[in-house]
């Protein structure tokens, strides 16, 4: 058998197989060179033929190679198994094989997906087998792998299965890729997928996450023009979304609605109520719907978000009640519901207390979080105990927690205001090798401490020796010390530094050029004022509503000189018509 091997082709070679596999005497595979010489393309053929008579020998052949003859199977010969599993019905073991496959194999490079779909014809099988694909690389958030798969099926005319679809969109939902949830749906659509329930509470949730009220609202009206109807999901989700949006009558009216419709509201529906005027401070109308709750129990989040609101309105007294009354309904607090209690003391200055109730946590065996540690952190920054910050910074590390942009916020403000430039500056370098971006407030918070200090070579110097560390220093960081500078009106230092920014190649933005030219202004340089507002005319800078907004508030004591200065702005035309307006109605309500 073995000269046999050698003489003949790969042809007669899979026939050789076949007959060997279908008469049982699989060992002489072993003893022969024919296990040896098997390649990719004859096991493939080989698996083919055998599917003919259905998958049950050809799947334990599949395996018999794998453990007998340590072959690795090729992805064609793979694809082929978990075509003729599906085929046969074995549909949980071709979706384990075919998830093992996706993990060991990039298949949704456009390549591989090619070269796949051009072995198997079978139209029904492919958008079963894609199907299961997408669904596997939504449910594991490869939600680009899983969108390359269901462009492939779209263009080879596979039509995906409702399920895999429902997956996909709420993959992409929950990541916030709400552009790319349209899109998705759009192309469903046109490929005659047709959406149930589960799609239009994807699509809802969606609106949702980025707060487009609209937008929902026209879904509900459409699921109904096709006698889909809302279900509890879906209606808490519109309830959700009006509460963030603080439409909190059409939020009611949903509930009503709910209930003249069958539907009893459940304690999902209740805490989003709740949270809605909580977040609102609106603690009596909380505190009715809380009393007024039927058919559901209030459970730990009913509990904490009513204590987080009286600590928001300065209710310590009621918030501890509170939590009398849940402990005495057996619900144990959480680290949500401590964290309320001890942002609250802390913000009193009850540092004594909030230390009480952290033993109180450690007893309970409730372990500490992010929010605890930073909250605390802020606390004794404020008060300028940084020994104390700095303990509990070293705490996190030892509990595997990892200190973010807050807790590097709270210490470099803390070691500012004690004028502590070395600390200061380790924690900045700290937080950027981490990969956090300071915000203007940090750099803010530097340029006032060297101020203090008369050294103002310094804050001209920071940009350098922040290169120096090895670290990108882009617009971000001149714009925050330019802004700084000008709003201390150290003009002379922030000009230096627009200087040294235009020498590195970098331009400009629009909140670098109105800083100086409102500083100009101010200080009565009229002509540099003007020189500034024309080079932002000529690059077409134009003034968001956002930075009207933070110039406003920032420099709000400047008075009648501020409003001088924005009408200079507006002569140029450095407002759009669309913000100018938003501006206007801003001044009527205020």
């Amino acid at each position: 058998m073995a000269s046999l091997v050698f003489q003949c082709g790969e042809t007669r070679l899979t026939q050789i197989v076949c007959g060997v596999v279908v008469k049982g005497h699989w060992n002489s595979l072993l003893k022969s060179n024919i296990g040896s010489n098997l390649t990719s393309t004859t096991v493939n053929q080989v698996l083919l033929n055998l599917s003919q008579d259905g998958c049950r020998v050809s799947w334990a052949f599949f395996q018999w190679l794998e453990s007998n003859l340590n072959h690795n199977h090729s992805l064609q010969s793979t694809w082929t198994m978990v075509h003729t599993l599906t085929k046969h019905k074995h549909f949980k073991t071709a979706r384990k094989l075919l998830e093992k496959m996706a993990v060991r194999d990039y298949l949704s490079s456009p390549s591989v997906l090619t070269s796949l779909v051009m072995t198997h014809d079978d139209p029904d099988l492919n958008s079963q087998i894609w199907s299961w694909l997408v669904i596997f690389y939504a449910n594991s958030r490869m939600t680009q792998e899983a969108i390359q798969v269901f462009e492939h099926m779209r263009v080879h005319g596979f039509k995906p299965h409702l399920h895999a679809c429902t997956v996909l969109l709420n993959s992409l939902a929950k990541v916030r890729l709400t552009d790319m949830v349209w899109k998705v749906y759009k192309k469903m659509v046109r490929v005659g997928v047709v959406s149930n329930i589960h799609i239009f509470n994807v699509l809802i949730h969606a609106c949702c996450k980025s707060g487009d009220v609209e937008k929902a609202e026209s879904l509900l009206n459409e699921m109904e023009s096709i006698f889909i109807f809302p279900d509890l999901f879906t209606f808490n989700t519109m309830i959700s979304l009006y509460c963030k949006k603080g439409m909190h009558y059409e939020a009611l009216g949903i509930q009503d609605r709910m209930e003249r419709g069958g539907i009893p509201p459940d304690i999902v529906t209740y805490n989003s109520l709740i949270n809605g005027f909580c977040r609102e401070g609106r603690m009596r109308e909380a505190l009715r719907l809380f009393r007024e709750i039927k058919g559901a129990t209030p459970n730990l989040v009913t509990y904490t978000t009513l204590i987080d609101g009286y600590c928001r309105v300065n209710d310590l007294e009621e918030a501890l009640r509170l939590r009398e009354e849940m402990e005495m309904k057996g619900l144990c607090p959480g680290v949500v519901t401590y964290n309320a209690i001890l942002r609250k003391l802390c913000e009193e200055g009850r540092i004594r207390d909030a230390n009480k109730l952290l033993n109180e946590m450690s007893d309970r065996k409730v372990e500490p979080d992010n929010v605890t540690c930073n909250t605390l952190i802020n606390a004794y920054s404020k008060i300028g105990d940084m020994a104390s910050a700095m303990k509990v910074k070293k705490k996190m590390l030892e509990a595997a927690l990892k200190p973010d942009q807050f807790t590097f916020k709270a210490l470099i403000h803390g070691f500012c205001k004690l004028h502590e430039v070395n600390s200061a500056k380790e924690l900045l370098f700290e937080m950027l090798d981490a990969g956090f971006s300071p915000c203007y407030s940090t750099y803010s918070w530097l340029v006032d401490m060297y101020c203090d200090q008369g050294n103002k070579e310094a804050v001209i110097g920071l940009p350098d020796e922040l290169s120096r560390k090895g670290l990108c220093v882009d617009i971000s960081v001149y714009r925050a010390l330019i802004r700084r500078l000008c709003k201390l009106d150290k003009i002379v230092s922030a000009e230096t530094i627009f200087t040294l920014m235009q020498a590195k190649g970098m331009k400009g933005d629009s909140v670098v050029y109105t800083s100086l030219a409102y500083a100009y202004f101010k200080s009565g340089k009229a002509i540099a004022s003007s020189d500034m507002l024309d080079e932002m005319a000529k690059r077409r800078l134009m003034i968001t509503l956002k930075i009207y907004r933070c110039f406003s508030a920032s420099y709000a004591g400047d008075g009648s000189i501020l409003g001088l200065f924005w009408g200079h702005v507006i002569e140029r035309g450095l407002i759009s018509k669309n913000i100018l307006k938003h501006i206007q109605e801003l001044d009527v309500n205020s």
